[in-house]
């Protein structure tokens, strides 16, 4: 056996081991502080507006009592579910700015 054959993982793999500690860390900050920022959106020339975290959650939904006199139920459920849509859509970004950087630091 050629010397030094047998020492392979054990010379490079601490290395390895500590970019994938790092990396968690990274993320698990990145998830925590996507918990904390908030998105909002509106539908309706603002007469609704929906805020959202960074990891999806709704925080509110706030809808003008002005729009609530003129509109039927139908109108108010494709505002309501168009300002949440938007919402994600603004959210889903947020957390693309904040975790695809670290995407790219995996070592596969």
């Amino acid at each position: 056996m050629a010397k030094g054959f047998n020492k392979g993982p054990a010379m490079g793999g601490g290395g390895m081991m500590q970019q994938l500690q790092k990396l968690q860390q990274q993320m698990a900050e990145a998830q925590a502080k996507l918990a904390e920022e908030t998105v909002s959106a509106t539908a309706g020339g603002g007469a609704i507006k929906v805020t959202m975290t960074g990891d999806q959650k709704c925080k509110s939904v706030e809808i003008s009592p002005e729009f609530l006199k003129d509109a039927d139920a139908e109108m108010l459920q494709d505002m309501v579910l168009s300002a949440v849509n938007m919402a994600l859509d603004e959210s889903r970004a947020l957390q693309e700015k904040l975790m695809g950087p670290l995407a790219g630091g995996l070592p596969f």
